[in-house]
Formats: C-alpha cells, sequence, structure tokens
C-alpha cells in the first residue's frame, strides 16, 4: 500500500470547509517559482470503480488550486467566483498516487482573472484546466455562531 501521507514538505491546507473536507485532505506548500501548490493524496473514496480518481475529484481539485492560487496572489486576498472551468485528461491517477496542482495565473483584472493548471503526478500532466473567475469583493470567511 502506498505512504498515505503527502511529501514532507506540504501541510494541511490552510483554508477549509465542509466540503473541502469530504473531498481532501487537501495539502499545500509554497514554491518559490509556481507560488502556492495544492496537493491530494488519492484515497479509496476518491476512486472510481476501475480504481483511479475519479474525474470529478480531479476537476474538484483543479478548481480550488485555480482559485486558492488566484485569489491568494493577492494582498488581501480576492474574493472570487467561478464564472467558467474546463479541463482536459491525459492521463489518470490510481489509489495512492500524489497528486498536485501546479497553477499559472495569466491576469487578475478589475472585473475577471484567467487562471491555467495542470496536474501532476509523478512528474506527468494528467489534467490540463483553465478557469475564468469574476470579482466577489474581499475574500471574507463566513461569520461563527
Amino acid at each position: 500500500m502506498a505512504d498515505p501521507h503527502p511529501p514532507s514538505d506540504f501541510e494541511p491546507l490552510f483554508r477549509t470547509s465542509p466540503f473541502l473536507e469530504t473531498v481532501g485532505p487537501l495539502f499545500y506548500r509554497r514554491d518559490p517559482e509556481r507560488g502556492l501548490v495544492i496537493g491530494l493524496r488519492i484515497a479509496e473514496k476518491h476512486a472510481n470503480a476501475r480504481g483511479f480518481a475519479h474525474g470529478g475529484l480531479l476537476v474538484t481539485l483543479a478548481d480550488i488550486a485555480l482559485g486558492y492560487r488566484t485569489a491568494f496572489g493577492e494582498d488581501p486576498p480576492a474574493g472570487l467566483i467561478t464564472a467558467s472551468l474546463t479541463a482536459d485528461f491525459a492521463g489518470a491517477a490510481k489509489v495512492g498516487d500524489w497528486v498536485e496542482a501546479h497553477v499559472d495565473v495569466q491576469k487578475v483584472g478589475g472585473r475577471l482573472a484567467f487562471a491555467n493548471a495542470f496536474l501532476i503526478v509523478g512528474g506527468e500532466r494528467i489534467v490540463r484546466a483553465s478557469a475564468v473567475f469574476t470579482r466577489a469583493g474581499p475574500l471574507s470567511d463566513p461569520p461563527q455562531s
């Protein structure tokens, strides 16, 4: 069985939600060249009937990475809402694989932001994703009850 832990330079994602708790656990590291890199170890709960990571999971990881990397590239972080997301699958991840999302922010404007990502397993690009975000004001956490 593969090591369920992330690589040693990753730590638990600094911001979460009930949905991310269900999808995760997600991890991140700050890379001097790539900025924020988000990763996930593929578990049984992420797999389809053939033992590969479900495509919906990989698109979710891409959406999270694209949004976080774009939002947290500003100070204070931008409040962004995904307006468009496309993904092309060039490979697969299996249970036990470590998947990293590497994001390139193209432009953050006054109303829209554009970014691209590759999901990578063992140095191989398995998904190419692209997103457009609309600005929704500054990022804020929901009120605590």
